[in-house]
């Protein structure tokens, strides 16, 4: 990919009332997830707002020159809170937080809110399409393929390339934005990228980073790192 960017880093959201949500309605074998919210407006977790200051103790040390947020208010909140804290500590971001809806979490159509066996019992023949077509490529009613959510990354990426040479840029967003990076910053295969999702975890408040090399390509330097949360209470 032929870009000015230098450096690209990528910290998943902290935890949401939403990740806890669906974890107990898939562990307790649900059909829909006990949600108010729509998913825009899923906040943060109290251990995903401990989760955003710790990640800004993480910014205070390697801040980037831009920070380019998702407008999903887990996101958005986890970006104010990590930047307020690098602030406390003297350090500011040259660029500020910039907010796009291009870093939104994919939508799942009339399958949100559903559980694994939810989709399996209400929409069977969906899931049957979905495991013909793969899971890149499929889209559900209303909603976004993989591919759908890599076109939006992609188009942001390439309007920050045209921006100063040598940008090094921080996205607070979703854990499909990491798999979405890795597609187009690194070119990974189709197969290859559905393989890779499958065995790797992105948790909250993690941080992966990519940097350009001699060569002109990029390549990942920082695989979900968790070492900034540490100490972070559970409880």
């Amino acid at each position: 990919m032929t870009t000015r960017l230098e450096r690209v880093g990528l910290l998943r959201h902290g935890q949401s009332t939403g990740n806890l949500a669906r974890e107990a309605a898939e562990a307790a074998g649900h059909e829909v997830i006990d949600i108010a919210e729509r998913d825009a407006d899923v906040p943060l977790s109290e251990l995903g707002v401990r989760q955003a200051r710790a990640a800004g103790g993480w910014l205070a040390t390697d801040p980037p020159e831009l920070v380019v947020a998702s407008p999903y208010l887990r996101s958005l909140d986890t970006a104010r809170l990590a930047l307020a804290v690098a602030k406390e500590r003297g350090v500011e971001v040259p660029g500020g937080l910039r907010v796009d809806e291009r870093l939104r979490d994919r939508e799942l159509g009339v399958l949100d809110l559903l559980t694994s066996h939810g989709v399996a019992e209400r929409w069977p023949d969906e899931l049957r399409r979905k495991q013909r077509l793969g899971k890149f490529y499929y889209r559900p009613p209303g909603g976004e393929s993989w591919a759908d959510v890599v076109l939006r990354v992609r188009s942001l990426l390439a309007e920050l390339s045209t921006e100063t040479p040598g940008l090094r840029v921080l996205f607070v967003a979703h854990e499909m934005t990491v798999f979405a990076l890795r597609y187009v910053l690194e070119s990974v295969p189709e197969q290859e990228l559905l393989a890779t999702a499958v065995r790797t975890d992105v948790p909250n408040g993690s941080v992966t980073a990519w940097e350009r090399g001699h060569d002109g390509g990029f390549r990942m330097t920082v695989a979900q790192d968790v070492g900034h949360l540490v100490g972070v209470p559970l409880g």
